[in-house]
């Protein structure tokens, strides 16, 4: 799968770098394992295959979080929103599920040449 950039975008790089900005000014949000995700996708480092599947996993798992008061209030932020932008926000939930397609279909692709 080498060949499938897994390089996080920009912009999830931004959405990173804002959810560990807020998690510092209102100490509240994501865990340990958020922050090291967040770091790695702020500083644009290539992801693992499996980071990427964690990632949608992540998103599916917390999409409720959306409806929780405050999230996406940038003066108030919910604990919710904070870990959702440390994983990558709206945009990184886009970029993990396309790379998860991508890689599904390259591990079918190579299952039926094999």
């Amino acid at each position: 799968m080498s060949h499938i950039d897994l390089t996080p975008p920009e912009s999830v790089a931004k959405a990173a770098a804002k959810g560990l900005r807020l998690r510092q000014q209102f100490n509240r949000g994501g865990t340990q394992i958020g922050v090291a995700r967040a770091r790695d996708l702020s500083n644009r480092r290539r992801l693992s295959s499996d980071t990427v599947r964690r990632m949608a996993s992540y998103f599916a798992r917390h999409a409720v979080d959306r409806q929780a008061r405050g999230f996406g209030d940038k003066d108030d932020p919910s604990a919710g929103w904070i870990a959702w932008l440390l994983w990558g926000g709206d945009e990184g939930r886009e970029w993990c599920e396309r790379k998860k397609a991508e890689l599904e279909r390259k591990e079918e692709e190579a299952k039926r040449s094999a």
